[in-house]
């Protein structure tokens, strides 16, 4: 795919995760709060956020498909390439519904372009800082237009991992480890913790439920500022295919290159 036309898709994908994200902020003062599929929060921001994203992304790219969290009484929001171009916009309108929905601003607004199984542009926008992560190839990892880069930190006391808010049964041994040997962090935010990782604030974080549009724009983010993202057994997590997503739990270890064997390691893929 050519710079220019990776270029335009990052223009268009920050437009509308800042539109997104400032009308998160507005509507915060209103919310609204469900339970969806027995499980998981959702609030009146969720879907007008994601409309919002993809009514902008539309104005530029017609015909591109469209996954998103948000789907209604569907569940998510599916919506195939009409024309030849096999490009899937990957959205997360809020991640961190919970944090949301209780007024903590902490939560981000996610989105990822897919080409061909792998993302090729990646946006997270966290309107409370307003700071916004991009990555593509070409122009690297960076926030607000600064480069950032994975931290060559190693695991101590001293340094910072994230670990998600519902970890598996099969792991709690790996997660107590982590929590006494480390200053661990849990922020409900997937794909902010993943942006923590690219920007060196943390060494590494493991996801044990994520969805699909949690970890897009977070897993192109770390490999591009030189951080390395696989499953627990080491094998990457893109290319994938995105039009047979149906919203199934991905578990993934990020983390910089000095840390990640020895987390792999520990968390049962590297043994």
């Amino acid at each position: 795919m050519e710079h220019t036309h990776i270029r335009s898709m990052l223009e268009t994908a920050v437009v509308a995760a800042r539109l997104a994200g400032q009308r998160a902020m507005e509507e915060i003062r209103y919310v609204k709060s469900s339970i969806k599929d027995g499980r998981e929060m959702v609030t009146q921001a969720d879907g007008i956020c994601q409309k919002i994203i993809i009514d902008r992304i539309k104005e530029s790219y017609p015909d591109h498909g469209f996954l998103g969290e948000e789907g209604g009484a569907q569940g998510i929001f599916h919506q195939p390439p009409r024309g030849s171009e096999d490009i899937w916009w990957v959205i997360d309108p809020i991640d961190g519904t919970n944090n949301y929905a209780h007024g903590l601003l902490c939560f981000v607004v996610s989105i990822a372009a897919f080409w061909k199984g792998k993302p090729v542009v990646a946006v997270i926008f966290d309107p409370a800082t307003e700071s916004m992560y991009t990555a593509t190839e070409d122009s690297g990892a960076q926030r607000n237009d600064s480069p950032i880069r994975v931290t060559e930190e190693p695991l101590s006391r001293f340094s910072s991992f994230g670990i998600d808010s519902h970890f598996r049964p099969e792991m709690a041994g790996a997660i107590r480890t982590m929590m006494e040997s480390t200053r661990f962090r849990n922020l409900g935010t997937t794909a902010l913790h993943l942006a923590y990782v690219a920007k060196g604030a943390m060494i590494g974080t493991i996801t044990t439920d994520a969805k699909l549009w949690d970890v897009a724009a977070g897993t192109f983010l770390v490999e591009t500022a030189g951080g390395i993202v696989t499953d627990l057994r080491g094998q990457r997590i893109f290319p994938i295919d995105v039009a047979e997503d149906a919203g199934q739990p991905i578990v993934m270890l990020s983390a910089n290159r000095k840390t990640h064997p020895e987390l792999l390691k520990l968390f049962g893929g590297g043994s």
